[in-house]
């Protein structure tokens, strides 16, 4: 049997030869885990020195962190504070158990808690090329190799006995240098996602409130706002008529109400249940058990929907986009909330109270021109996110093809 070449597939021109393997444990200058200081002593947490948890491990760069030490804290509990390019694991992730096993640089000096595990690399070894390495492998090792069935962790041994595969010093530097610009990338295009997200949120707020105000197609002012109880613009329909062709849909504060194949959403449902559900149609919204939270959901599909869902339908002319983004604002949220304080998981807004809010009604052209202009940050939003994603998944290949 011809034995398995360990050369990557895509590779600089420079560079030839086989990768060499050996156990990960042979290029460890440190490996240790870290601990929390003293709860009960509040002036501990009160300092500028980054402490991380497992919680904040995703496979990124850290640049800042959740809570922050002091002096004293490190030496009363004798934490190391570990240069910048320290490889950190999530050994245990009793913060946040989905983060167990994942990792991520520092890119800042930082001391670390119990659930984290710090590596500091021999000079012979590129951090970064070792962080993209586990990018590539390490939830497979931590499934691989976890230990324990309730609180699965690594621990030193466990993790020193990985194969690692590696190059010449300066191909992993080049690698590193190249996934690093991706990286770096990748991080411009979020922030600009995030400022377009923070100036809708504000933008929003100024319109709502009517601080910012547009003008008609003649250059005048459009009419006041009319302000009417939510029973005057939709009312609640509650449609059981329907046939089996129509979707399934997941009512979420992420995507609105969308059919459930098009998300993770795996929830059996029987065929008695369903001729309960509620008919659907596009332009409805939707009373969710999360509506305290996030809002009023907007649906762009036909279908149906569990009858614990309360369905408002407009019955007077608006423009969808108004109102979709109306019922996401933090003041009307507020509105939801401001009697309701015994209202939670599992418990409804019901029809009647939505009734007793007060909805803003603009004329429909000024609607419109609202609606027009959050589409378009909308628009500039997705386009965004289509760009992370395609970067991501071109990411994602370069790790397959690039490291062995």
């Amino acid at each position: 049997m011809e034995k398995k070449k360990n050369t990557p597939k895509l590779r600089f021109p420079e560079f030839t030869g086989e990768w060499e393997e050996k156990k990960l444990g042979h290029f460890f200058k440190d490996l240790k885990t870290g601990m929390t200081p003293y709860r009960g002593n509040l002036d501990y947490f009160k300092g500028r020195i980054p402490w991380i948890t497992s919680g904040e491990l995703c496979y990124n760069i850290i640049l800042k962190t959740n809570e922050y030490i002091t002096e004293q804290a490190i030496k009363d509990t004798n934490l190391k504070i570990y240069e910048p390019n320290t490889l950190f694991i999530a050994i245990t992730g009793l913060e946040a158990p989905g983060t167990r096993g994942k990792c991520a640089l520092n890119g800042i000096p930082a001391a670390t808690n119990q659930s984290c595990m710090a590596f500091e690399a021999h000079p012979n070894i590129n951090t970064r090329f070792l962080f993209y390495w586990y990018n590539k492998y390490g939830t497979f090792l931590y499934y691989k190799y976890a230990q324990g069935t309730k609180q699965q962790s690594f621990n030193n041994a466990i993790v020193e006995n990985f194969d690692f595969i590696y190059s010449t010093l300066a191909e992993q530097t080049k690698i590193a240098t190249f996934l690093t610009a991706v990286d770096e990338k990748l991080t411009q295009l979020k922030k600009k996602k995030t400022l377009l997200e923070q100036y809708k949120k504000g933008v929003m707020q100024k319109l709502f409130s009517q601080e910012l105000r547009f003008k008609d197609d003649n250059n005048q002012d459009f009419p006041d706002w009319q302000e009417l109880p939510g029973n005057y613009i939709f009312k609640n329909v509650s449609d059981k008529n329907h046939i089996s062709e129509l979707p399934i849909l997941a009512i979420t504060q992420e995507y609105g109400a969308i059919p459930r194949e098009l998300i993770d959403y795996n929830i059996t449902v029987t065929d008695k249940s369903v001729d309960s559900y509620k008919v659907v149609q596009i332009g409805d919204f939707i009373i969710s058990l999360r509506s305290f939270q996030g809002g009023i959901e907007y649906s762009k599909y036909n279908g149906i929907c569990s009858p614990a869902y309360i369905i408002l339908r407009p019955i007077m002319e608006i423009e969808d986009c108004f109102f979709k983004s109306f019922f996401k604002t933090e003041l009307y949220i507020k509105a939801l909330n401001k009697n309701i304080e015994g209202i939670r998981d599992g418990k409804m807004i019901s029809y009647k109270y939505f009734s007793e809010i007060n909805l803003p009604y603009p004329s429909l052209p000024e609607q419109q021109k609202i609606a027009t202009f959050l589409s378009a940050i909308d628009e500039k939003i997705s386009h965004s996110s289509a760009q992370i994603e395609k970067m991501e998944a071109w990411k994602k290949g370069l790790l397959q093809q690039m490291l062995v």
